[in-house]
């Protein structure tokens, strides 16, 4: 599939809308590419530079007329120059030192989370964030959620005994469904509510629930980067973790991880491990958005609502609140799941009033947000005025990353809007049951 310069991407792409220039857009990228041998060696930097001014959201490759996956032609491109120019000392230290071992990851977190009061301060507003001018200027000006006191899966009787493993596994109950839930780096670090509820959920819905201990990052700020042997090593550690039960399903709560699980990993992976290939693509197809399970195999949205509606009036504190959802891109752009976290939103008992457009792009793109944050807060900022124009009480999103984005640009602001995720909404409707 070529592109054929039709401007579609042109028309829906937020970089280009901020910064109007052709070199953002996607077809001027690939237009870019067309001569990235020559470019590779006569300016390599401007080539990077170019390529990493991206937010790899998929809104172009979601408009394509020609159905080009733009997605992973630049990730391949990024991976082909960092093999040239090699990874920055910043980058080589947290992919290779830290991302790629998942225990080294945790326990640097863990103790950063305790001392992170030292040098950062509360914000007095409805998001719980804080903010830390005088560290680097990376994150300077910013609202940011802080680490979690408890990260999620200090919470799951993990054995801490070397060689001593004590994986989560709940037999299925009434549903005959076993879930695997992969975690991720934001829900056990920064919001281990989502995981707890997500547990609350499945719990009550009769489905089984495996988690195995040593997760670590599904790999996708390494694969973003163009390090593609921390991605390989990453996927290759979680392979041999999931191998060892059985179960009907793989499921997620981060939007993100989803994506990358279900479409990177079969993808991009380019090791050689025996058999790793033929787990991967059987691993794809178990893969789903925790929405999206709830939807299509418990029932919500249909006969729970019932159950729901149903809660005594004297359990009515969240229908009276009304929530507004914004459509993580890896999520409807890249999977094409929309439908479902607004069915569980309702379910939950809560009115849902749409913002004008919210499959726009909040603007966080991982790496993006910290190496170009004037225009990803331009972009962040036309969110929180769509949030904002709807009145509502609650911002839902089905992405940990946005969650932290939209928080941001609603403290900025002085919103008083709570950020939650849809299965946090849910789990808090069936335990007023």
């Amino acid at each position: 599939m070529i592109c054929t310069r039709c401007g579609m991407c042109q028309a829906v792409c937020p970089l280009f809308e901020q910064t109007r220039k052709e070199a953002d857009v996607a077809r001027g990228k690939l237009a870019l590419l067309d001569g990235l041998m020559k470019n590779l060696f006569s300016h390599p930097n401007g080539v990077n530079e170019r390529l990493n001014r991206c937010l790899l959201c998929g809104s172009c490759a979601a408009n394509c007329p020609s159905g080009v996956n733009v997605m992973e032609i630049f990730i391949k491109a990024r991976a082909i120059l960092a093999q040239y120019s090699g990874l920055s000392p910043v980058k080589k230290v947290i992919f290779k030192k830290m991302l790629a071992h998942p225990e080294t990851f945790d326990s640097i977190t863990q103790w950063a989370g305790k001392f992170q009061g030292i040098f950062t301060k509360k914000d007095k507003n409805s998001q719980h964030t804080s903010s830390a001018g005088l560290l680097s200027p990376l994150i300077a000006g910013r609202h940011f959620l802080p680490l979690a006191k408890e990260p999620f899966r200090n919470c799951l009787g993990f054995s801490d005994s070397p060689g001593n493993s004590r994986d989560f596994n709940i037999a299925s109950g009434r549903s005959g469904l076993k879930v695997a839930f992969f975690t991720g780096c934001l829900i056990d670090k920064i919001f281990p509510g989502i995981g707890h509820a997500s547990l609350d959920v499945l719990k009550f819905h009769g489905v089984g629930v495996y988690i195995p201990q040593g997760q670590g990052c599904c790999g996708i700020p390494a694969l973003a980067s163009g390090d593609m042997a921390t991605f390989d090593k990453l996927v290759e550690h979680h392979i041999r973790l999931f191998a060892q039960a059985d179960f009907d399903y793989l499921v997620t709560a981060c939007a993100t991880c989803t994506s990358t699980i279900k479409k990177l990993w079969p993808a991009m992976y380019q090791g050689r491990g025996s058999g790793f290939k033929t787990f991967l693509n059987e691993l794809s197809e178990k893969t789903v958005d925790i929405n999206q399970f709830l939807v299509s195999n418990c029932g919500v949205g249909t006969e729970i609502d019932k159950v729901i509606n149903s809660i005594s009036d004297n359990n009515q504190k969240a229908c009276k609140e009304t929530v507004t959802y914004h459509d993580p891109c890896h999520l409807k752009k890249s999977l094409g799941v929309a439908d479902e976290p607004r069915a569980v939103i309702k379910a939950s008992g809560h009115g849902l009033r749409e913002m004008k457009t919210p499959d726009r792009c909040c603007g966080m793109g991982g790496s993006f947000n910290l190496f170009h944050y004037d225009i990803s807060s331009k972009i962040g900022d036309l969110k929180q005025r769509e949030i904002a124009d709807t009145n509502c009480s609650i911002v839902a999103t089905g992405c940990p990353a946005c969650m932290m984005q939209i928080s941001d640009m609603l403290a900025k602001n002085s919103a008083k809007v709570s950020v939650k995720h849809p299965v946090e909404l849910y789990a808090e409707s069936i335990r007023e049951i």
